[in-house]
């Protein structure tokens, strides 16, 4: 009796996987036949940067569109419900924010000078603090990674906790600075006011170098580990003492990384906000009005939203004409260097 051979059918007993996304059934080496749902090769770098592109054009571009519209208005609370309908103005509110003769220009110029000199200080400061320190943890001592943890501390904390920790220390009454200058070491004899007032300039500059200089110290650590030891090994056999290893061999060999860590520094210090709203509230001390403080009370304190967008206009301006005047600045110098 000859034996029965049955076919069987793959399409029936072994139905098709279509696995995910209906790629179809993996082969052998584990990938997914070409299917009709593939993204061409050309096309895959602007598919993968489309949510990236949608967050900056919703975040920052459109908003910025929107400021620049608004600095044309005489948009204030009469206007706000139906900011679109507000009368045009035209150059007039630009005109009175510059004109420094006027109350409104005469304010803006003072706050645009107290932030410069804060500036100044804050990333002056801050990158010499960072320089030392990041030179400090270059040897090998029992605890640097414990130090290097700690300075960056400030730079992990979120600014609102590190800032509203300040604004206590600096309470006149029962401020831990007045408690250790006062009854402590007695340098002064009565408790001075750091919140209002004159110290109010100094206690803004203080907070703000607490919270800036780790990321000088960062970027700057960081650097030095790419410099070879041997440049200061045979530094150090032609004579050269500490200083002047740091003068002639730390400070050249790191002028890439401090061109951008002092750009980057100056435009968060000048365009810095949490800091003063945070420490002072909605109005600061005419001591510490930074620019950008300024222009917040200009547009959400008096509600005149035309002239503060016109100030944001203005702010945004000059520092780009900084930001392109200081890469100029270092591209001519570095083709110097290289002739």
């Amino acid at each position: 009796m000859a034996a029965t051979t049955t076919r069987r059918d793959p399409v029936a007993e072994d139905p098709p996987d279509d696995g995910p996304g209906g790629l179809g059934k993996p082969t052998a080496r584990g990938r997914f036949p070409r299917g009709r749902f593939r993204i061409p090769r050309s096309a895959l770098p602007y598919v993968l940067l489309a949510p990236a592109i949608v967050l900056e054009l919703l975040v920052h571009v459109i908003p910025m569109a929107v400021g620049i519209g608004m600095s044309f208005l005489k948009l204030t609370q009469f206007h706000i419900r139906h900011w679109t309908s507000a009368p045009g103005a035209g150059f007039d509110n630009y005109r009175l924010a510059v004109d420094f003769d006027g109350p409104v220009g005469k304010a803006l110029l003072d706050s645009f000078w107290v932030t410069v000199m804060f500036t100044v200080l804050v990333v002056g400061i801050s990158w010499l603090l960072g320089i030392t320190g990041a030179i400090l943890m270059q040897g090998a001592f029992r605890g640097r990674g414990f130090l290097r943890a700690l300075f960056l501390v400030p730079y992990a904390l979120p600014v609102y906790t590190g800032v509203i920790t300040f604004g206590f220390m600096f309470q006149r009454d029962t401020g831990l600075v007045n408690h250790v200058l006062v009854d402590q070491l007695g340098l002064v004899d009565d408790r001075p006011f750091w919140l209002i007032g004159g110290n109010s300039f100094w206690a803004l500059v203080v907070t703000a170098v607490w919270r800036t200089w780790p990321f000088a110290f960062l970027c700057l650590m960081a650097a030095l580990q790419n410099i070879p030891r041997d440049v200061y090994e045979a530094a150090a056999l032609d004579g050269a003492g500490v200083w002047q290893q740091i003068r002639r061999v730390t400070i050249p060999m790191l002028a890439p990384v401090n061109r951008v860590v002092l750009l980057v520094l100056f435009l968060w210090t000048f365009n810095d906000f949490n800091t003063p709203y945070v420490l002072f509230g909605k109005s600061a001390p005419d001591e510490a009005d930074l620019i950008s403080i300024h222009i917040y009370q200009n547009s959400f304190v008096t509600w005149n939203f035309g002239t503060g967008s016109a100030m944001s206009v203005l702010l945004l301006l000059f520092l780009l004409l900084v930001t392109a005047v200081y890469l100029g600045v270092g591209r001519i110098r570095r083709g110097k260097s290289d002739a």
